[in-house]
């Protein structure tokens, strides 16, 4: 019995695959694997300040969560450095829980099984190449890429989001942390004092400045802890609050003196920002002008014209 090429094709692949993902396995089960789970374990522990999945009853809601962390943890997807990558992102869009990074795993592996799966079986109705095994993997690989690549895209947007809520209230709490500074406050009760004022409005802003003060009520370092929050910010307006109140600390100059002055340039860089965004603004509203407004004012003044010489050269023509 003589196979055709095509199907000797297919056969060689899906052998080569199952090699390639049985020599995977083995290389992730080994014991350099199991000391990176390790480590990504006892990097996740640190930034850990809640885990409300273990404290609350056994519900539905929170079995599903718990089932899609043991799988995140397992699967041999990511290594333990892009693990912690993960892990920092999250920590930027707000959040800390301990299966935050193994749920995100979870989600880009479903995410790419709900994108690979369909590409595999639709698209054998491609013409010519649709009835090759091997393109159809191709297909399906790419669908499993892409959706692997979108949770971290949606992150990277609601991290840009929270980012932007953040540096729009930070000059408001700069001018309240120079008030709670001049009656007398130290900096970790003012923080405080200021979180709680601003988390109507800025919760985000609340959330974080709530954070830093109850690591600075605890002890230790605290410029280490101020440096943690800007890298939690990510804005160089954080950067440089946390830079001032560093240097007043180290040389003790007046803490307060150092908040009016950064809160003065906080607000001219944002008078600034706006003042450069209502710059950019014409040359943005030029083409939607020419593409949208322009023929509307064109048929309105022309149109009437044009009827009224078609009618009369209609009559000439008669």
């Amino acid at each position: 019995m003589v196979f055709p090429a095509a199907k000797l094709l297919d056969l060689s692949l899906c052998v080569l695959l199952l090699a390639i993902a049985y020599y995977y396995y083995r290389m992730r089960s080994g014991p350099a694997e199991r000391v990176a789970d390790r480590v990504r374990t006892l990097n996740a522990l640190k930034i850990t300040q809640t885990d409300e999945a273990d404290e609350v009853a056994d519900t539905f809601a929170k079995r599903l969560v718990k089932r899609m962390a043991d799988i995140g943890d397992r699967l041999p997807l990511l290594d333990a450095k892009r693990r912690a990558a993960l892990t920092q992102n999250l920590v930027r869009a707000g959040f800390r829980s301990r299966r935050a990074t193994a749920l995100l795993v979870a989600g880009k592996f479903f995410a790419g099984l709900a994108i690979a799966i369909p590409a595999f079986i639709f698209f054998q109705r491609v013409p010519r190449f649709g009835d090759f095994f091997v393109m159809r993997v191709f297909a399906s690989l790419g669908g499993f890429m892409v959706g692997m690549i979108i949770p971290e895209y949606v992150l990277a947007w609601y991290s840009g989001r929270r980012r932007n809520e953040i540096s729009l209230y930070l000059p408001d709490a700069l001018d309240l942390l120079v008030i709670c500074t001049n009656a007398g406050n130290s900096l970790s009760v003012a923080i405080r004092r200021v979180s709680s004022e601003i988390s109507m409005m800025a919760p985000a802003l609340a959330q974080e400045l709530t954070f830093t003060a109850n690591e600075l009520q605890l002890g230790g370092d605290s410029a280490a802890v101020l440096r943690n929050f800007a890298e939690r910010v990510d804005l160089p307006s954080a950067r440089s609050l946390v830079s001032t109140l560093v240097q007043s600390m180290q040389y003790g100059t007046p803490i307060t003196q150092a908040l009016r002055v950064l809160s003065r340039s906080e607000r001219s860089a944002r008078l600034m920002a706006m003042e450069e965004k209502a710059a950019k603004l014409p040359p943005k509203i030029t083409l939607p002008m020419m593409i949208f407004i322009l023929p509307t004012v064109v048929m309105i003044a022309c149109g009437p014209a044009i009827l009224t010489l078609g009618s009369v050269f209609g009559q000439l023509l008669k």
